[in-house]
């Protein structure tokens, strides 16, 4: 989609769909909603898409026209590094590099299959493609370990849904962090101090912090809820490129 309500980006681009629930952030996944109402089963199958690989063209194409840098969350209905994904993924990184003007948000749950999946290019990373993994609770944070191994001119934390303290993660590395409550139906609770938690964190790690939402039905509300707004990006090219 060229415009998304996922305030950290501008648009979403899926060129495959489907997942497997593989930790407990992944419970009440968004993708069952979408996939289903498209009439594809959300779990246990990953679909190729047949419409969406020439959007980030057309991203690139506003980037130039409005003379300024767009954001894709990429795969926001999958995973980027899911293994049945591995013999379209080439293509997705080709596309990447003929869209200069577009920064590529790659979120993933799957952080021990990035280093094997970089392109052979990947070299200190692309300037366009911003490496992140999802951490919602402690057991999962290895994650972020995973994620210092590999260089990327931005690698980032979608602590979303927030679901316990992470009180004792390690930021060292990690350029931005996106904190928020589950939203949807079922959504369960965020203590607002644990995010609070992280907001101090950053701080003192110099991590850019960007707080999405409180625990609702809907995504972006309650955005306020830690005294204003925190909608910050880091700037990647004031980013040292290297890997910890």
């Amino acid at each position: 989609m060229e415009t998304s309500n996922i305030s950290w980006t501008d648009g979403t681009w899926n060129p495959w769909y489907g997942c497997d629930k593989v930790s407990s952030e992944c419970k009440n996944c968004y993708i069952d909603r979408f996939l289903v109402r498209r009439g594809l089963k959300p779990w246990g199958q990953v679909y190729k898409a047949e419409t969406t690989w020439t959007l980030p063209f057309k991203m690139q194409k506003r980037a130039e026209t409005e003379h300024k840098r767009l954001k894709l969350f990429t795969c926001s209905l999958s995973d980027f590094f899911h293994s049945t994904a591995d013999q379209w993924r080439p293509e997705a990184w080709t596309i990447m590099r003929k869209c200069p003007d577009v920064d590529f948000l790659v979120l993933t749950k799957r952080a021990d299959r990035i280093a094997q999946n970089l392109p052979e290019d990947w070299g200190q990373g692309y300037p366009n493609v911003w490496l992140g993994v999802s951490i919602g609770v402690t057991k999962t944070a290895r994650r972020a370990d995973e994620l210092r191994r590999v260089p990327a001119v931005v690698r980032f934390i979608s602590a979303e849904p927030l679901l316990e303290s992470l009180r004792g993660l390690d930021l060292a590395g990690i350029h931005w962090l996106i904190a928020g409550g589950e939203s949807g139906p079922n959504h369960r609770s965020m203590k607002l101090r644990w995010a609070e938690q992280l907001k101090e964190k950053c701080k003192a790690s110099g991590t850019v912090f960007f707080f999405k939402q409180v625990s609702a039905p809907r995504s972006g509300e309650g955005n306020k809820a830690l005294g204003k707004v925190y909608h910050d990006w880091p700037e990647p090219q004031l980013i040292q490129i290297s890997a910890q």
